[in-house]
């Protein structure tokens, strides 16, 4: 059986362990997941907030908070879970494998988080970090790049529309590097004021970036 990293036996199958198998084989001395899984969730919690808040400070409290909550959501917690295959070392009732227990989504979460709680209390913080920022930073700096940054130009241009009844609109001012590794330089415009300006491995980072710089500049002036 894979370890996770895991040395303590016991805290291993614990954290592998759904109640059903408890329920169903009438075990006495041993436990479920339930408890490292709460453990985890925080370990998790803990160690995602600080990762967002050194590596993206520009980010206020709130864009912070939301962010938080898509990478610890159930959908990605299943994803990385998945790809550890942690459904295969599940210890499951034979109803609850009957009816697909080791896909099921919120077994899987569960049982990562539970892993998580095994981790930290064997080996303590520094191996839960390490762990959760392997399986998680790409997915953390897949997310701002391609999803959580396309609200910059959303709000830009609602705030633009708003006030002034107009677009802003992006001009490439710049490009280096080789075909291959480009980086972009683009500003972000009101009629022919230049508001922010960003630069990016791919245009529409650039434009993000450039539509951020313009909605910190903006909010200073008005103020």
């Amino acid at each position: 059986m894979i370890s996770f990293g895991i040395r303590n036996e016991r805290l291993l199958r614990e954290a592998l362990t759904h109640r059903s198998y408890i329920n169903e084989n009438k075990l006495k001395d041993f436990k479920d997941n339930e408890e490292l899984e709460f453990l985890g969730d925080a370990v998790l919690g803990l160690v995602i907030s600080d990762y967002l808040y050194q590596k993206y400070p520009e980010y206020s409290c709130g864009e912070l908070s939301k962010l938080k909550g898509i990478v610890v959501s159930e959908p990605i917690l299943v994803k990385r879970a998945k790809s550890l295959k942690v459904g295969e070392y599940l210890l499951l009732g034979k109803g609850e494998e009957r009816a697909g227990g080791r896909s099921r989504s919120s077994i899987l979460s569960d049982a990562l988080e539970a892993i998580i709680g095994a981790l930290y209390l064997d080996c303590g913080l520094e191996t839960a970090r390490r762990f959760i920022l392997r399986e998680f930073s790409e997915e953390i700096d897949s997310l701002v790049k391609e999803k959580y940054l396309q609200d910059y130009k959303g709000r830009l241009q609602e705030i633009i529309q708003g006030r002034f009844k107009r677009k802003p609109s992006y001009k490439v001012v710049g490009q280096k590097g080789p075909q291959h590794r480009k980086v972009f330089t683009i500003e972000a415009r009101m009629g022919k004021r230049v508001i922010g300006k960003g630069r990016g491995k791919s245009k529409k980072e650039a434009e993000q970036r450039a539509a951020q710089q313009a909605l910190l500049k903006y909010g200073n002036e008005q103020r």
